[in-house]
């Protein structure tokens, strides 16, 4: 896949800016006092959904309306995030939107998909899955699959990096996480784009490997994705065109355990008062794994989202993990 030029990132945010608003950056002084650093955080939970999600996803509508306007509707699999903004996008545009989650997904995010009026339909036990039977149902029903890697997402994160780096001083380090590889794909876009140094650093659940060993072995390994607390991580088999960028332009990937992560969601909300999920706050356990390398720099943590079940947030904050 051929990355977002900067024309091409400076128009798609022109593009998204006519529907909502940027996010900010913020160094917050606690936080940098915990990591003995002067870290910013992208908070990409203040979108009107949450989470990043939602750039992308109206992005890939617009796109869509634009070169297929018989377009009724469109098909997506999601853990949750990208549900909510796919359905967003398609409510702006007067189209359906039919949403397959696996069995046990998150309540409040499947609540939160039904009011923005999407079809919610719960199939498979995990999202890889979930995505198999996706594909499928947009065949029968004849809309498009709006798949979670796909250059109009990509284009649409890299516009919350353009956000990030044009904001801040250049950073030493990002820290990112990795579902299924839009968000860090938009990084390194927005990164070659300014051409800058910066060091991006991809961050995984350790009981979701997929992504750290196909980097490792330089091609698509599958592994089980079972973390507990980042279903957001959860991708049991990597996208082909987003490792190939991966193991192009990403300096490392590190893993963070589960309780690594609840350990950074509690640290966000006693640092910063913001709620993080648990993919959200991974790029900050990740950040804390290598405070020793992080220490006096300039780093960045993308908080992509911040939908939290209450019930797995009092799991959290009981430190139950």
């Amino acid at each position: 896949m051929i990355l977002p030029t900067l024309s091409e990132i400076q128009a798609a945010q022109s593009a998204i800016y006519r529907t909502i608003p940027a996010t900010p950056q913020l160094s917050w002084p606690l936080l940098n006092q915990r990591l003995g650093c002067e870290a910013w955080v992208k908070h990409e939970n203040h979108s009107p959904v949450g989470a990043f999600k939602i750039r992308g996803a109206l992005l890939y509508v617009e796109w869509l309306k634009k070169n297929h306007p018989e377009t009724k509707g469109v098909v997506a699999a999601t853990r949750g995030n990208h549900g909510q903004g796919v359905a967003f996008a398609a409510r702006k545009h007067n189209l359906t939107a039919v949403i397959v989650v696996p069995h046990g997904n998150s309540v409040e995010k499947n609540k939160a998909m039904r009011a923005q009026g999407a079809e919610l339909i719960e199939h498979g036990a995990d999202f890889q899955e979930s995505l198999e039977f996706a594909r499928k149902l947009a065949v029968e029903r004849s809309f498009p699959l709006v798949d979670s890697f796909h250059p109009q997402l990509v284009l649409g994160t890299s516009t919350f990096a353009m956000e990030l780096f044009n904001a801040t001083p250049e950073l030493d380090t990002v820290f990112v996480p990795i579902g299924l590889g839009s968000s860090i794909s938009g990084v390194v876009a927005a990164r070659n784009a300014l051409g800058l140094k910066t060091r991006i650093v991809g961050v995984v659940a350790s009981a979701s490997p997929s992504y750290l060993l196909s980097y490792q072995a330089g091609t698509v390994v599958e592994a089980p994705a079972v973390s507990q607390i980042a279903d957001g991580l959860s991708c049991r088999r990597p996208n082909e065109e987003a490792l190939e960028i991966i193991r192009a332009q990403v300096a490392e990937i590190i893993e963070v355990t589960d309780a690594e992560i609840a350990t950074a969601i509690r640290a966000y909300l006693e640092d910063t008062h913001n709620l993080s999920e648990g993919a959200g706050a991974a790029s900050l356990g990740g950040a804390l794994k290598q405070k020793s390398e992080v220490a006096g720099k300039r780093i960045g943590m993308i908080l992509t989202g911040g939908n939290i079940d209450q019930s797995l947030l009092t799991t959290v904050l009981n430190k139950d993990f």
